[in-house]
């Protein structure tokens, strides 16, 4: 007797036998025998034996009738046998020291599969392109076991392998093992090709800060029950083995490690990785404890791995009594204890050990934490940064830029600590003559940069500042801060609180100069300045802010103004109206512009017509956000003055670019087309390329509705869109003669930019000319000779079919733009079919099925009422079905496949029927059967069940072909509303499915 079978007896007692005709493996299943048998002391076979067998069983190829092998097919007794491997599995809590150790690569390889297929992975789809925060807790512990397997194997591979003692030669043996060397070498191929990726995923997973839940025997079998179940218990909830975030990172850190590591022979680099994945692993280890489930860390291998890691990197390990500096800082910036890194970096100014670079690698990175919103990490950047410029003074180097902006506004915690730095930072005792006159310039710099006088006796009042300058550099930079500050009498002798000096008349600028920031009132901005200027006469006011900012085409005109007064008034009127157009407070804007075209009109014609075109810009942009959006259209004064703009002749005027685009989108978007066909004049056309672009859109939609032979200003706007995208090619002659190509870059021959063109379109908003500009460029995108699958547009017949010049055109730059624009498209009308079924057409392309078929849908959908009217025939085109049957079959949907050939004008049973004969479907194959209404389908539906012996598939098959209202005797109208109704819940179905 077998030990399957005395297990079975043992465990079943006075139980009665299963029938012969029943597979002992599903028995096992039902009569709940397999947790019973993992439950013994010591199980024979071995849990790890039950693995083997039970994907043995359910990977053996089948005979035909013609005896012809065959893949193992996809019936219930394979499944059952996969399900037992994975209930097996998850019995060892799938740890994969145990399975690894037990399991040869191809057993193991499949069952990691088999669990990513039950785990609802999408086959095909790549593991770095998902986001494991947004998934299922159990489908991102399949994801991070097999990844985590894959490195694994990949490391395991690099080791030597002691070759086992052959035994006597037998012929199937050598023939067995030989078969399972090749396979083995083929996954660790597969494997080796996506191992960044697999690194890629391990990365992300440290990211993530939620316990995860893996499979047990329960969940298991409750997907066993229920596998049509999309998002089941199983998935989306708390159902699992509980895996905590401490425990999954100090295994993934591990894994982590092991690979750079192994890379790292190839790339030292990559040693600093594996030490810091190990340093990581040890600390997890700590928090964790020895109570872990499943956390289990080989420590000796780890402790090997970072004795090895101290040796290749030149860092010692953080548990060490004797850190280098290096070592110090790492673990500090780990850790967060970025107030030893300053005390490191202060002590490091009198040994200068550290090089340069590294501290500056360190600013760098401290700077990137802070920029990603970490506010904390401020003070921290300009204390390092502070440490840095110490030491850089005391080398004779220069003040670094990021040193000058961090000091910009200073304080008394910055001065202090600015102070204490440059004190701990020089033995005056040992110090030679030259670092004492570096540290003095510095400090007498930094006196001299200051505006508040009460931070220039903070310093002044020092003791190192007293004993680094003699008394006559003192007196000297007393008279140079004299001079800066006439109203001010500066004390030469220390003073001991500066919280004792009175108001002085730096202060008072000083919070006027706030107020004029503040200040957007026009009247109180002329106030201020006139009290600024009767202060001082010396100070450029224009200056107090680098947030004010004036186009440069303007500020050459603005800073030619001679009177002083005059020029900061204009110059800070026109910045702060710009940035309250911007922030769209158009209300102080006109205020802001009204009064700064009163002030000039008086003396400056030139800049009296630059306000004007700037307040008719703002005027655009008011209506534009506001009774604008509502549809009302602008008032005829509004379209005059654009139609004066763009044809105004005043010579030396300054001109900003974004107006001329303005006012030609405005024209566009109100239908001003008459304007730019007919009346625009023809030195426009020649001197402004915005106006000649508008005037071929404008014509171009005018003539849409006629004859194709009169369409002429369609290829004159091709001819110029083809010239924008083309490139010109930089040739240069070597020594040897040869002809090389050096440099590709944007074409000069073209009325503008392709950026400056994405940039006018995106002004648009009317649909028609939307539409235009996007089937010119998808025909531009489809003429390319490698296009396999085109992209379809409406009005896409009215450009030409080819270009005599195709080497010339910027294909890739082409192809990002229809990109863009299908995304600013949607971005304006999400409902616009049109538009979606391009952006399905690029999904469709690139290979991306899923977000094809979501557009697809959600084009049939919005022209519908969510399919419940008929979708009309010029949406839901041959083309469209037939790639939607693509998607759904590359998708392994097969039963879906099958119902939309129905949607076909002349049905297709050739695909229906090949689809329906796969057995691998992802589908809820049988529930859909009540969405077929074509009678020969489900006639060889029914045919196939009782083929395949499928008799409940077959009944279901019987009863949706019963119905009366499919009776082909039927009247017409009711065989069309009976295929209506099939297809509207069908397609819902699909929507809900895919949205």
């Amino acid at each position: 007797m077998s030990a399957e079978a005395a297990d079975r007896e043992a465990a079943t007692s006075s139980r009665p036998c299963t029938p012969p005709q029943t597979c002992w493996f599903e028995f096992l299943l039902e009569e709940s025998l397999l947790e019973k048998h993992l439950r013994k002391p010591c199980p024979d076979p071995a849990p790890v034996q039950l693995i083997v067998q039970f994907l043995e069983q359910a990977s053996k190829p089948s005979v035909n009738e013609q005896n012809q092998v065959q893949p193992p097919p996809d019936n219930k007794r394979n499944r059952i046998l996969k399900l037992l491997a994975l209930k097996v599995a998850a019995h060892l809590k799938w740890d994969l020291d145990i399975l690894e150790k037990s399991l040869s690569v191809p057993v193991l390889n499949m069952l990691l599969n088999e669990l990513l297929c039950i785990s609802k992975v999408p086959p095909g789809t790549k593991h770095v392109d998902m986001d494991l925060a947004t998934l299922p807790p159990t489908t991102a512990m399949a994801v991070l076991l097999y990844n985590r397997w894959a490195i694994r194997t990949i490391v395991q591979s690099s080791f030597p392998v002691k070759q086992a003692k052959p035994g006597p030669p037998q012929l199937s043996v050598m023939n067995q093992m030989q078969q399972e060397k090749e396979l083995t070498e083929n996954i660790l191929k597969v494997l080796k090709e996506q191992a960044a990726d697999s690194i890629l995923v391990l990365e992300a997973a440290l990211k993530l800060n939620k316990d995860l839940y893996v499979h047990t025997m329960r969940t298991l079998d409750l997907l066993a029950m229920e596998p049509g179940m999309v998002n089941g218990e199983t998935e989306s909830s708390t159902a699992g083995l509980k895996v905590k975030t401490e425990e999954m990172q100090c295994q993934v850190c591990y894994d982590l490690g092991a690979a750079y590591f192994q890379q790292g022979s190839t790339n030292s680099a990559v040693y600093e990785n594996a030490r810091e994945k190990f340093f990581r692993t040890k600390e997890l280890i700590a928090e964790i404890g020895s109570l872990s489930l499943h956390c289990t860390i080989d420590e000796k291998r780890l402790a090997g791995y970072c004795q090895a890691c101290d040796v290749l990197v030149p860092s010692s390990d953080s548990t060490s009594q004797q850190l280098t500096p290096y070592s110090q800082v790492h673990i500090c910036l780990r850790s967060g204890n970025y107030q030893e890194v300053i005390q490191i970096f202060t002590e490091d100014n009198l040994t200068l050990s550290l090089p340069v670079q590294f501290r500056q690698s360190v600013l760098r990175e401290l700077f990137q934490k802070a920029q990603q919103g970490n506010e904390a990490l401020d003070e921290i950047c300009f204390k390092v940064c502070a440490c840095n410029t110490v030491r850089d003074i005391l080398e004779g180097r220069t003040i670094s830029v990021q040193f000058n902006q961090l000091f910009l506004r200073p304080n008394k915690e910055k001065i202090d600590f600015l102070l204490e730095v440059c004190s701990r930072s020089i033995n005056l005792e040992k110090a030679s003559e030259s670092l004492k006159g570096n540290m003095a310039a510095f400090l007498k710099n930094v006196c001299l940069g200051l505006e508040d006088l009460q931070y220039v006796f903070m310093i002044s009042s020092h003791e190192l500042f007293i004993t680094l300058l003699k008394d006559e550099e003192r007196k000297l930079l007393v008279d140079q801060m004299r001079k800066r500050s006439p109203r001010v009498n500066l004390c030469i002798k220390p003073v001991t609180s500066f919280y004792d000096i009175p108001a002085s008349a730096s202060v008072n600028i000083g919070q006027l100069e706030h107020q004029l920031i503040l200040s957007v009132d026009p009247w109180r901005i002329r106030q201020i300045l006139i009290e600024l200027h009767g202060m001082t006469s010396e100070r450029q006011f224009w200056t107090v802010s680098n947030k004010w900012e004036v186009p440069s085409v303007y500020s050459g005109v603005i800073l030619g103004i001679k009177d002083n007064l005059t020029r900061d008034l204009v110059y800070i009127l026109m910045a702060k109206g710009l940035h309250c157009s911007t922030v769209k407070d158009f209300s102080h804007a006109k205020q802001l512009f009204a009064a700064c075209l009163e002030l000039v009109t008086e003396f400056s014609p030139k800049l009296r017509q630059v306000m004007l075109n700037e307040m008719l810009l703002l005027d655009i942009h008011t209506h534009e956000a506001g009774t604008g959006q509502a549809g009302e259209r602008p008032p005829s004064d509004l379209i005059s003055r654009v139609r004066g703009y763009l044809e105004m002749r005043l010579p030396d005027i300054p001109l900003r670019q974004v107006i001329a685009e303005e006012c030609v989108a405005f024209m566009l978007n109100w239908r001003e087309s008459e304007y730019l066909t007919l009346q625009v004049p023809a030195f426009l056309l020649q001197s402004n390329p915005y106006v000649k672009l508008g005037q071929l859109l404008a014509a171009t939609c005018k003539e849409l509705p006629g004859p194709k032979e009169s369409r002429r200003t369609a290829k004159d706007l091709w001819e110029v869109v083809v010239q924008i995208c083309s490139v010109s090619s930089q040739h240069k002659r070597g020594n040897d003669g040869r002809v090389s190509l050096i440099k590709q870059r944007e074409s000069t021959l073209g009325i503008m930019y392709r950026s400056e063109l994405l940039s006018f379109i995106k002004k648009l908003r009317e649909p028609l000319v939307l539409t235009i500009i996007l089937s010119l460029f998808v025909k531009l995108h489809n003429v390319r000779e490698d296009i396999v699958n085109d992209i379809t547009a409406e009005h896409i017949s009215i450009w030409p079919s080819s270009i005599p010049n195709l080497q010339s055109v910027d294909f890739e730059a082409v192809a990002i733009t229809v990109k863009e624009l299908v995304r600013y498209t949607l971005s304006i009308n999400p409902n616009n079919h049109s538009w979606l079924i391009i952006q399905a057409d690029i999904y469709f392309a690139t290979n991306q099925y899923s977000a094809a078929l979501h557009y697809y849908l959600q084009a049939g959908a919005v022209c519908s009422d969510f399919f419940n009217k008929a979708v009309p025939p010029d949406v839901y085109t041959d083309q469209v079905i037939k790639r939607m049957i693509k998607c759904c079959s590359l998708l392994n949907c097969h039963t879906q496949v099958a119902i939309l050939c129905q949607f076909l004008r002349e049905i297709d049973y050739k695909t229906a029927f090949k689809s329906l004969q796969e057995q691998n479907s992802h589908d809820a194959m049988d529930s859909y059967y009540d969405y077929i209404w074509d009678v020969t389908i489900l006639e060889y539906l029914t045919y196939l069940h009782h083929k395949r012996g499928e008799t409940d598939k077959r009944q279901i098959a019987i009863k949706a072909i019963g119905q009366t209202e499919l009776n082909a005797s039927n009247p017409e109208e009711v065989l069309q509303l009976a295929a209506q109704r099939r297809k509207k819940k069908f397609l819902q179905a699909m929507a809900k499915l895919y949205f």
